[in-house]
């Protein structure tokens, strides 16, 4: 056989195997695991989450679905809000489902409980949106991220927005994690602004009767001067504010505060006009290209528009289309290293991952609420927006 013949079936035999080796040389796809109450009383939160992680997918990877060259895969998980399921569930999602990182959950006290898996596999949680102090504090490890707000980032805002000295106030918070690391943060952050909290309720988050919880609220402030007020956090369904409303607070000066909400709560406050706090997103108040294409194109495909929570699924996909691009690998440690101190952007504005603790640093929005009749919800009308600085929480980090 000639020389020439043999180099032609040496070229059609490698052009052979290269067809036969490009499935398994073709890119591994990324994985993503996303943890979430997608049933029970947080289920509205939980499938906000995930539509705001996959259209901030959309917008940040140009509509590719790819970062770095690399198609995504989300593994999408319901908690049901227990504890010991998601445990086992990110277990699954690390080890056997083998996610490069994984998002989530939606209760902190489950978030909680799930801290030291991430650890134990030596893989990246983003925190979001569960919001319990301890989770970029006491219970912190080096592979927690967190973009949701924390406790101390809503009561350092919703402290702004009504404590000064003379002011008198009463809180009335759920009886677990999110709700006392809560109520600790606002009363350390109110109290160095000169007010005073005179007392202290924690209710069953279950609970649907307030009727005892809101007449000790209004014993302990009767008698106090104005200006004087009771301050709300609740999570999910139900909560106190409607027995609030219904009891009468008027007679003793007595005034209602809380942060804003998602927007189904948002209509239990209609009858709140005038009410001041502070608020992680309302659609209409940032003022970004980012947020006007979430608004755009959540009402083009929703009919309605973003919500609380679908913003913080978007930021989360900022933060890992930010991080996996910049660092050109899906290695945690390489991860790590890039996303400590790592600025990224999100409907709300820029965000930056704290070294300390990594905590999103991020804008806060103080608002006064407004009603009008074509809107089915009170309005948080934005009075103005609270810079990351201003609203940075301790370092709880030891």
């Amino acid at each position: 056989m000639s020389i020439k013949r043999i180099m032609k079936f040496s070229v059609l035999g490698i052009l052979a195997l290269s067809f036969l080796a490009a499935p398994s040389m073709a890119a591994d796809p990324i994985k993503i695991g996303i943890l979430q109450g997608l049933s029970g009383p947080y289920e509205i939160y939980g499938k906000a989450e995930v539509t705001g992680f996959k259209m901030g997918l959309e917008y940040f990877t140009n509509g590719t679905n790819k970062i770095i060259g690399r198609p995504v895969e989300l593994i999408i998980e319901d908690t049901q809000l227990k504890a010991a399921r998601a445990k086992m569930l990110l277990t699954k999602l690390y080890g056997d489902d083998k996610v490069d990182l994984a998002i989530g959950p939606t209760s902190s006290g489950v978030a909680l409980a799930i801290l030291p898996v991430a650890q134990q596999f030596k893989k990246i949680l983003i925190v979001e949106p569960a919001v319990a102090d301890a989770i970029t504090g006491k219970a912190w490890n080096r592979y927690i991220f967190r973009t949701g707000r924390n406790s101390g980032q809503d009561a350092i805002s919703n402290a702004a927005a009504i404590a000064k000295p003379g002011v008198s106030i009463a809180t009335i918070a759920q009886d677990y994690a999110f709700g006392r690391d809560g109520v600790a943060a606002y009363k350390k952050a109110a109290e160095k602004l000169g007010a005073k909290i005179v007392h202290e309720e924690y209710a069953d988050p279950k609970g649907t009767d307030f009727t005892a919880t809101v007449q000790r609220v209004i014993e302990a402030l009767k008698d106090k001067p104005k200006p004087k007020y009771v301050f709300v956090i609740w999570a999910g369904k139900g909560g106190p504010i409607p027995q609030l409303i219904s009891a009468g607070l008027n007679k003793y000066g007595i005034e209602i505060t809380s942060g804003g909400n998602v927007l189904a709560a948002l209509k239990v406050m209609k009858p709140l006009k005038g009410m001041r706090g502070s608020i992680y997103y309302y659609y209409e108040n940032p003022d970004n290209p980012v947020n006007d294409w979430l608004v755009k194109e959540h009402y083009k495909r929703f009919n309605e528009p973003p919500d609380f929570f679908t913003c913080g699924g978007f930021a989360a996909a900022g933060a890992v289309v930010t991080a996996i691009t910049k660092a050109g690998t899906t290695d945690t440690e390489k991860l790590i290293a890039t996303m400590e101190g790592m600025v990224f952007m999100t409907p709300k504005g820029t965000m930056v991952f704290r070294k300390d603790d990594h905590q999103a640093l991020q804008s806060m929005f103080a608002f006064k609420l407004d009603v009008k009749p074509d809107v089915a919800w009170a309005i948080p009308v934005l009075v103005r927006e609270m810079s990351p600085a201003e609203t940075a929480p301790p370092i709880l980090v030891k």
